[in-house]
């Protein structure tokens, strides 16, 4: 596995979109003194943490998951599902960035924008890859697309000046 440092270098100068260039950080961090060296994780905008999640949340949240029909595989493995519910309790943590920018960095762009891991595919909006034509065709789409996903699709949206 790759050190956080090389993830967050490609994350913010190789792959972001020259728009939002040191406006859209990446944090990583594992804490030492914690059992297991377990962390957090955040996207930050201008500063202001938009993203966030940590270990613990996925312990002392794990009550507030829908009994849908993912609940069982939520509570089986150490990986949250990363989708809207995940994101919107904070249910990851620097694990969770660790595995999805691997699987990001190995496939294709077209891939990452349609997985259903929502880091994956928040990576990938935020991407030089991903053009202006492109987000203009994506608007439609985006209703009905996770609030998160909607809110870093309108944050690349403004930044690159699109209407």
């Amino acid at each position: 596995m790759k050190r956080w440092s090389s993830i967050r270098h490609k994350l913010e100068e190789d792959y972001l979109a020259e728009a939002l260039r040191g406006r859209i950080q990446y944090f990583a961090t594992s804490y030492s003194y914690s059992p297991d060296h377990e962390g957090r994780a955040a996207i930050r905008l201008d500063g202001k943490e938009i993203l966030s999640g940590n270990y613990w949340n996925q312990w002392y949240k794990t009550h507030l998951y829908p009994h849908d029909e993912k609940y069982e595989d939520r509570m089986k493995y150490d990986m949250p599902f990363m989708d809207d519910v995940a994101m919107d309790l904070g249910l990851f943590d620097q694990r969770c960035f660790y595995e999805a920018f691997e699987e990001f960095d190995n496939q294709s762009i077209e891939k990452s924008l349609a997985s259903e891991n929502l880091l994956i595919k928040i990576f990938a909006l935020l991407d030089r890859r991903v053009g202006k034509r492109r987000l203009e065709k994506m608007k439609a789409e985006m209703e009905t697309e996770p609030s998160v996903i909607q809110m870093f699709y309108m944050i690349r949206v403004a930044a690159e000046g699109i209407g």
